[in-house]
């Protein structure tokens, strides 16, 4: 009996272990931003089952793209207390696995949004693993520049909901990819600043493990999120969005400076904590306004 509990303790903690190397966190991001992309790039009523096929896919794409980072980075995460838990480092799962897992939800995924949403959204979907894995991630060992390297790929999942909606890419996709570029630099950041130790442990070259004061760090936090604000009311004033969204967007946006204005006024990981929440929260919000403005037109 305790031999067959044991049994199936392994196969959970093992069918766990799968579902952490997706990063489930960044899959909802994936999955919330492909979602608005979609919506804002359909013309006239949306095909809900084909959006469906579209987030899934892209998803699909997502988390095997963050299975095989695991992969790449497990040595780095073994030295790092806040991943040294994660399948790979702990032991829980083979890195031959996740190769051979992360390839397989890559490749299916892209299979998957070459029929359901076309080529073009597909080669967006390829494009974004592996830009994030062959230029992104050795990156992230030899220079501070990795995290704008990084923001191109973390900013192009909307960009494959417009496309399958629309069939092209039109402002309104470069635009929402504008959104989540400037955005991923505060939230990046003050993940950074909060763990700066262990990436200088594992040899990571974040701003934060260089720029020991913070002044470059939160410089960079300050003028992506002053951008930001001025970015983000641009699908309104381009048509794109309306009224409604566009004051809406200016409430949060300026919110979200004031947040880093705080945060860079003392530093702390604290204060950094509460800005990373901050960004959490700000992306699907802003979103959110962007859809429900449509539906008002």
């Amino acid at each position: 009996m305790s031999t067959l509990r044991t049994a199936e303790l392994t196969l959970a903690s093992r069918a766990q272990a799968y579902v952490v190397l997706t990063k489930p966190d960044v899959s909802f991001l994936v999955l919330i931003t492909t979602a608005a992309g979609y919506y804002m790039g359909a013309r006239g009523p949306v095909n809900w089952l084909h959006l469906i096929h579209t987030v899934f896919g892209t998803m699909l794409i997502a988390a095997g793209t963050a299975a095989l980072n695991h992969y790449i980075e497990r040595d780095s995460d073994r030295l790092m207390r806040r991943t040294a838990a994660r399948p790979l480092p702990s032991g829980v799962l083979k890195p031959r696995a996740a190769l051979a897992y992360g390839i397989s939800l890559s490749v299916a995924g892209a299979v998957y949004l070459y029929f359901a949403a076309g080529a073009l959204a597909a080669g967006l979907g390829v494009l974004t693993c592996l830009s994030y894995l062959l230029a992104y991630t050795p990156l992230k060992k030899r220079t501070v520049w990795a995290t704008f390297v990084g923001a191109f790929p973390g900013a192009v999942p909307p960009m494959i909901g417009w496309v399958a909606a629309s069939g092209r890419l039109d402002l309104g996709a470069w635009l929402l990819f504008a959104i989540l570029f400037l955005w991923q630099f505060p939230h990046f950041h003050a993940i950074a600043w909060m763990y700066r130790e262990d990436y200088a442990r594992a040899g990571i070259l974040m701003l934060p493990v260089v720029d020991h004061e913070g002044t470059r760090t939160f410089r960079q936090i300050l003028v992506t999120a002053s951008a930001l604000v001025g970015v983000s009311l641009l699908p309104a004033i381009a048509g794109i969005a309306g009224v409604f969204y566009f004051f809406g967007a200016l409430g949060l946006s300026v919110a979200l400076l004031q947040v880093c204005l705080w945060a860079a006024s003392a530093k702390t990981n604290v204060r950094a904590k509460w800005l990373m929440h901050a960004t959490v929260l700000h992306i699907p919000l802003l979103l959110a306004l962007m859809v429900y403005d449509k539906t008002l037109r």
